[in-house]
């Protein structure tokens, strides 16, 4: 999403190289301390993370937060109406 590679992640992180790549592999069985870490980063970086439930969000995953927080048009949401 962001295009960083693990040696960014984990520098910006200050963590190994390899507990980064752990944590793509297998995010469930990841140091809590580890996962904030990066989550923190990635939050940093503009990511924002959407919880799971019956909201009308869509359920969890991750957006960049400019498209919820300025008020800007969602790319799949263009149209001729709306195009300036």
């Amino acid at each position: 999403m962001l295009g960083l590679t693990a040696e960014t992640l984990a520098s910006e992180s200050k963590l190994p190289v390899s507990t980064i790549e752990a944590l793509e592999t297998d995010a469930n069985s990841a140091d809590a301390k580890a996962l904030a870490t990066v989550r923190s980063v990635l939050e940093t970086r503009g990511v924002l993370f959407l919880a799971s439930g019956g909201d009308d969000a869509g359920g969890a995953g991750v957006r960049f937060k400019h498209w919820a927080e300025d008020g800007s048009i969602r790319p799949e949401n263009l149209n001729a109406t709306n195009d300036d």
